[in-house]
């Protein structure tokens, strides 16, 4: 008797593989759908300061530690928190609010940590001031790059911010990296290279002290050397520093002032002059608003130690984090005229501004730059602050109303060791105005 042919199976199979070719693509979907919540999970718990080991690259054997709120948003931000000498990730993260801000605005938090003696970031070596040099930058760039891969972060807001020796590693990855960050905001800091040393000591006392001074031509082009040949964007800057500060000194900040408009290609005189806070005076470069190129905010008769609440959330303002950006103000809503009369050591000036907005005044701030060397001595219809530099002339009680087509005179007497020019540029309530003959 002939074998009789099995064919009892050839059904079900040709079903299970119809089913399964249904089935796969679906499944396909469904894993990569699930993928980024997947990696989410195997990255740290939410809410909660956690180290991250094996992130890559790390020359110089930096600890990473990592804050993601339970409400990260999709492809969110990612904020770099650098702590200051002697200070570890977990104080950074205890002792500022940028976890808190995670909190609230949806970004990531990488903190990280040294676990050399010192506890100071490398920003004095050959190594540290080169993009791709072997020292610290590398190291925070891998977990910039965890970070980025991990949670699907936007790599267009990757932002830098520290205090102290964090606020020179702002300032070093700014230059190592243009491509990587979109803004730093250097709390207490000194300009890229200054701190630069070749005989492996991590302080430079000159720099310190404030004796370092170049051009802002020469400055610019450390920054430029740290990424030979690189023709992209570069990131945005803010910098904070205490007129009193004795550990890193003040006039450091005026170099950084030289160096980032330098290197963004924008005027050293402040498009914008204003006080957001007593004693404070900020000034803001190439723009008026919130995210001008360089910002630059300066403390009277605070100390090395400024950073306070508050500052946190102003620098993510700067970083245009919060969703408040305010828009530049319209050009053209003031008109100033000024002249100058003046002798051997000292001038007269007079100011007129006149309002060619739209909206009357109710108080008013007139925001200007005095030549170097210039110094004030008294001033009528206005209150002068600080005598020289970036000044702030606010109206009188009797004068704070201005009309829409009204004008103002105000003057002031002040000393000159040379230049007794008057100031270039002016900026009525943080709007910049035109300048007539």
């Amino acid at each position: 008797m002939p074998p009789t042919p099995h064919r009892s199976g050839t059904g079900p199979r040709k079903a299970l593989v119809a089913l399964l070719g249904a089935l796969l693509p679906l499944l396909a979907a469904l894993a990569l759908a699930a993928s980024p919540a997947t990696a989410r999970e195997r990255a740290v718990p939410a809410a909660t300061l956690t180290e991250v080991t094996g992130f890559g690259a790390n020359p110089s054997n930096l600890r990473m530690y990592v804050y993601a709120p339970g409400n990260v948003t999709a492809h969110p931000a990612v904020v770099v928190a650098v702590h200051w000498c002697g200070g570890s990730a977990s104080a950074m993260y205890s002792g500022t609010e940028w976890a808190s801000l995670a909190d609230r605005y949806g970004f990531v938090v990488v903190y990280p940590s040294v676990t050399r003696a010192s506890k100071c970031f490398d920003v004095s070596s050959p190594q540290a001031l080169r993009r791709g040099g072997g020292s610290d930058p590398v190291g925070i760039r891998s977990m910039v790059d965890w970070a980025t891969r991990t949670y699907a972060a936007d790599t267009g807001r990757v932002f830098v911010t520290g205090n102290s020796s964090g606020a020179m590693m702002t300032n070093v990855l700014l230059g190592d990296y243009p491509d990587v960050f979109a803004a730093g905001a250097a709390f207490s800091g000194v300009p890229f290279g200054c701190f630069a040393t070749t005989d492996g000591s991590e302080w430079n006392s000159a720099c310190a002290g404030g004796t370092v001074s170049h051009t802002p031509q020469e400055w610019g082009d450390l920054v430029r050397a740290a990424y030979p040949g690189y023709t992209g964007p570069r990131p945005r800057m803010q910098l904070w520093h205490g007129t009193a500060d004795d550990t890193l000194r003040y006039p450091n900040f005026g170099e950084g002032i030289k160096q980032w408009t330098n290197v963004l290609g924008v005027s050293q005189t402040p498009a914008a002059t204003d006080t957001p806070a007593s004693g404070w005076t900020r000034t803001r470069y190439g723009a008026t608003g919130d995210r001008a190129p360089v910002e630059a905010i300066s403390l009277q008769g605070v100390g090395h130690n400024l950073y306070g609440p508050g500052m946190a959330a102003r620098a993510l303002t700067f970083f245009g984090l919060d969703g408040a950006t305010t828009p530049q103000p319209p050009a053209g809503a003031c008109a100033v005229t000024a002249g100058v009369s003046a002798w051997s050591t000292g001038l007269t000036a007079s100011v007129t501004v006149t309002n060619t907005g739209t909206t009357a005044l109710n108080g008013w701030k007139l925001g200007f730059a005095l030549p170097a060397g210039q110094t004030i001595t008294n001033g009528w219809n206005a209150t002068f602050s600080p005598n020289s530099g970036a000044v702030t002339a606010t109206n009188a009680a009797y004068n704070a109303t201005l009309a829409p087509g009204a004008s103002v005179t105000i003057g002031y007497q002040a000393t000159h060791t040379g230049d007794s020019a008057a100031p270039a540029a002016y900026s009525l309530n943080g709007s910049a105005c035109t300048v007539g003959p």
